[in-house]
């Protein structure tokens, strides 16, 4: 039964608004220790109690997943200061540096003058819903 410090292997499908947005089909489980944080809150405690074999749909709310969209967490930017700028778009991920600390950020926005740099996680905001079967228990 899965309790805090069990080392868990799942096969899971995760789909945001109906669309398959990750799987582990194809890659092999994912293993993680339960309790130890490695995996979001809100499907860690759904997973709890239960045992190898056990199949189980869990809907995340945003909260317990990746939180909600910080506004504060956007910063725009002079064009010149983003490496490659000209073949950006809208969507693209990028690297980002300050102070020694190193992040990644999705452009927002971009024009001719400034880069709109969204450092929030891809899936804050949204509520997810895994289809998860536990394929080991130790």
């Amino acid at each position: 039964m899965i309790k805090d410090g069990s080392k868990v292997a799942i096969d899971y499908t995760l789909l945001i608004d109906g669309d398959v947005a990750d799987s582990s089909k194809g890659r092999g489980p994912l293993e993680y220790t339960h309790g130890a944080g490695q995996i979001i809150t809100g499907l860690e405690k759904a997973l709890a109690g239960l045992k190898a074999g056990d199949k189980k749909s869990v809907d995340v709310t945003a909260g317990e997943a990746y939180g909600a969209i910080n506004p504060a967490a956007r910063r725009v930017v002079p064009r010149l200061q983003v490496q490659n700028s000209g073949k950006l778009r809208v969507g693209d991920v990028v690297g980002a540096s300050s102070e020694g600390h190193h992040f990644r950020a999705t452009i927002s926005r971009i024009d001719d003058n400034e880069v709109e740099l969204d450092f929030n996680h891809p899936l804050a905001g949204k509520n997810l819903h895994f289809d998860v079967e536990i394929i080991s228990v130790k």
